[in-house]
């Protein structure tokens, strides 16, 4: 089946609530292509390997989580984002992009499907008192050493995570922010949690963790973010009886 962009647009903004978020690039429709959308590629970063991808499945939209168009970029169309934009015009592909809507979505967003995949019981918000909270806090079913819980994440995400032992204690309550939210640790630590999961990590950071206390686990930007786009589309080809492929782009980071 087939629906129209300006109907899918906003099936999708109402869904996400991109006007909560002061997010660092638009959210929604970043380039405009045909006026109707049969097939649809999710994943993560609107790369080019991404675009020919979906090129070569004859996609009528790309819908991402990191799009374009970030604050603070050159503002010229040059490089390699002439050489995407140009791919995207070219075969008239639209280009969808949710940041911070995707990342805090009760349901489809990135938060709570690494917490589905990494089997946490969600339990409450990682930055209290803020209903649009972009992390989570929850708990094991069963107590974990730090190395058996780092050697979980791995195995889950199939990527050998980065782990900071911030004690000799046991891991039972977790909090985590996907993606480049290491400094988040502060939230944490304020709600006095035996670990944290983010997706990068900074030199900060090891301090942080050792003398606070706090377990801290670097799982991967783009390992942590893999679940939300899939989810969206997921959901949309569901509903709009949309053909619906997400294309993992494998990147170590």
């Amino acid at each position: 089946m087939a629906v129209q962009l300006d109907a899918l647009l906003a099936y999708c903004n109402d869904l996400m609530g991109p006007g909560r978020f002061r997010d660092y690039c638009p959210n929604g429709l970043q380039v405009e292509g045909k006026p109707t959308v049969q097939r649809l590629v999710t994943g993560v970063t609107a790369s080019q390997d991404l675009l020919d991808a979906a090129v070569a499945w004859q996609a009528d939209a790309v819908l991402v989580h990191h799009g374009y168009f970030w604050k603070g970029e050159s503002e010229v169309i040059t490089g390699i984002k002439r050489k995407r934009l140009k791919t995207l015009l070219a075969h008239d592909i639209s280009l969808i992009a949710y940041h911070l809507p995707l990342d805090a979505h009760s349901v489809l967003g990135n938060n709570v499907q690494l917490g589905a995949v990494l089997g946490l019981e969600t339990t409450g918000p990682l930055e209290l008192g803020n209903p649009d909270s972009i992390g989570l806090v929850g708990q094991l079913a069963q107590p974990l050493s730090a190395t058996d819980f780092a050697a979980h994440i791995g195995q889950a995400l199939g990527r050998e995570p980065l782990l900071i032992e911030g004690g000799n204690h046991e891991v039972r309550t977790v909090g985590w922010c996907t993606g480049g939210a290491q400094g988040y640790i502060d939230k944490a630590i304020a709600q006095g949690l035996d670990a944290f999961i983010s997706g990068e990590v900074s030199e900060p950071t090891f301090h942080a963790a050792r003398e606070n206390g706090i377990h801290y686990v670097a799982a991967g930007h783009h390992a942590t973010e893999r679940y939300g786009a899939k989810a969206l589309g997921e959901a949309l080809a569901a509903e709009f009886g949309l053909a619906h492929q997400f294309v993992d782009i494998n990147n170590p980071v």
